[in-house]
């Protein structure tokens, strides 16, 4: 019987052993052999196996195999051969290769058992499986990340927002591989978030739309049950606040230029106390929010107005409108009232940024280029490029500001902001050059930039070395051979000027066998 870990046949397909036997030897081939249907116990093959050697999965057994090497074991199927492979005489299964649970999970096989000597099947070809057994190599993931949700402000503490779930492609039958728990990592105390489904609700009561109208939360999904060394990913779920009935239609609407300067003022609201004298007197108070940072309110004692300044810069293109909350209180209550609190109301300021025409930006505060003396006219050697970053968008022309002769040497592209040269550069005369490049809008020329150029002129070997030797030089008629008569020297017009080497000698065509000019590797 072909026995693999454990073999069970169904009843009424047994024949023995001893039956098949004789059969065989009496030559009673016209007996069919009775098929049984065998029920084999799953092999599991670990998946991304990284040892050295092929990864043990079973064996494969006969009773018929008495180890007389008799009896040889074929497989057959999906992977036979590449990924899995057998030895035809211990029947022991290996794995030749390392297998993905996810891109795989199961292989069925044919085994079989015979006669080494005859070829015939001492058993039926029985079917079985391997079975790639997960490890945790996946991560949860949002299919749809991010995600968006509203709830009504105001809600009570529990209110259904929303439902995210992550997905792992690991075995969910395995272990924990695929238990995922959901945790919050920001957005806490305003949400929560159901560790098991991935429920999110609120966490606290009463938001207020007016005050703060979004959020956002960072949503974390662990599988391994969320225990050390599980893997992990993240989505973002941003929630509004849809806005309820529950203020009366108390809006102040103010207008402010984009260019306006920090300080000014912006408008002028006022809160209505129908009591008299300095139980009328106002204080005003910008509630703390996200915009309301832009701006400061000053309470003007006179006529019981708050007067909103600017307190930052204003971009349109940036941030056309901001919405804030100012809370109106009395400045002095009646200690007979304490008991009811203080008395105050609140508004909604809504500021909208008036657009202004603004000059081109350049890309860079200055240019810095380089080129070569004696570069040909009309070559290239830079650019420079500004945007106009109104709503508009108008193109830019660019051009140049002449302060000196020299600013003629360069040329620019009115389009394209391509710098060139319009003659040749010397070194020698100039070493660098400024020039100012202009940028102009084309649906406004009142309007334009400047920015400054750098041109650094670089050096080429284009003087020879000049001698400076003196008109006579003299000798005595008794000098000895050797004695130094005269010293020379040399200097180079071009760079650098310090740490020039030079090399010294007389022209063959020109020498005196009485002196020598000897070089004695002086700079």
């Amino acid at each position: 019987m072909l026995t693999c870990k454990t073999v069970r046949a169904p009843l009424g397909e047994v024949i023995s052993l001893e039956s098949r036997m004789r059969l065989r030897r009496h030559g009673r081939s016209k007996v069919q052999r009775i098929k049984r249907g065998w029920v084999w116990n799953q092999f599991f093959v670990l998946e991304e196996y990284m040892g050295s050697e092929p990864q043990y999965v079973g064996k494969l057994h006969t009773d018929m195999d008495h180890g007389d090497n008799a009896v040889k074991y074929t497989l057959s199927g999906e992977g036979a051969g590449s990924i899995f492979t057998i030895d035809q005489i211990t029947g022991d299964i290996h794995a030749l290769v390392g297998l993905d649970r996810e891109e795989k999970s199961y292989y069925t096989l044919r085994a079989q058992a015979v006669d080494k000597h005859t070829g015939l099947p001492l058993e039926p070809e029985s079917e079985f499986i391997i079975k790639v057994q997960d490890i945790n190599d996946n991560e949860p993931r949002f299919p749809d990340s991010p995600y968006s949700a509203t709830v009504p402000e105001m809600s009570p503490t529990g209110t259904y927002v929303t439902q995210v779930t992550a997905s792992d492609a690991d075995d969910p039958t395995y272990g924990n591989s695929a238990r995922i728990v959901y945790s919050i990592l920001h957005g806490q105390p305003y949400f929560s978030v159901d560790p098991k489904t991935g429920v999110i609700r609120t966490a606290l009561a009463n938001m207020d739309r007016e005050v703060k109208g979004e959020y956002q939360v960072l949503l974390q999904a662990k599988d391994m049950g969320g225990q050390l060394g599980g893997l992990a990913s993240t989505t973002t779920i941003n929630i509004t606040l849809s806005d309820v009935n529950d203020n009366p239609p108390r809006i102040f609407h103010l207008r402010v230029p984009e260019l306006a300067s920090v300080g000014s003022a912006v408008g002028r609201i006022r809160a209505h106390d129908l009591d008299a004298g300095s139980n009328a007197e106002v204080d005003y108070a910008i509630v703390p929010g996200d915009e309301g940072n832009m701006f400061d309110i000053i309470s003007n004692g006179q006529s019981q107005e708050g007067v909103v300044v600017l307190k930052k810069t204003l971009d349109y293109e940036t941030k056309k409108s901001y919405t804030f909350k100012v809370e109106a209180s009395n400045a002095q209550l009646d200690p007979r009232f304490l008991h009811l609190g203080p008395f105050k109301d609140s508004a909604t300021v809504k500021v909208n940024v008036l657009d202004m025409d603004e000059p081109p930006v350049f890309t860079k505060p200055s240019y810095s280029m380089d080129v070569y003396e004696d570069t040909p006219p009309g070559t290239i050697i830079g650019s420079v490029t500004a945007h106009d970053l109104d709503a508009s968008s108008s193109a830019v022309r660019y051009s140049m500001e002449w302060h000196t002769e020299s600013d003629s040497c360069f040329d620019i592209d009115t389009v394209e902001g391509t710098i060139s040269t319009n003659e040749y550069l010397d070194r020698e005369t100039a070493v660098l050059h400024n020039i100012t490049v202009v940028a102009t809008k084309v649906n406004n020329p009142l309007l334009s930039a400047k920015v400054t150029v750098t041109v650094n002129v670089l050096d080429v070997n284009e003087f020879p070395p000049e001698l400076a030797v003196p008109s006579d030089t003299f000798v005595c008629e008794n000098s000895r051979v050797g004695q130094v008569i005269q010293i020379v020297s040399a200097v180079d017009k071009d760079l650098p000027p310090v740490g020039q080497r030079f090399f010294f000698k007389s022209p063959k065509e020109l020498r005196n066998r009485n002196f020598t000019v000897r070089d004695f590797g002086s700079k």
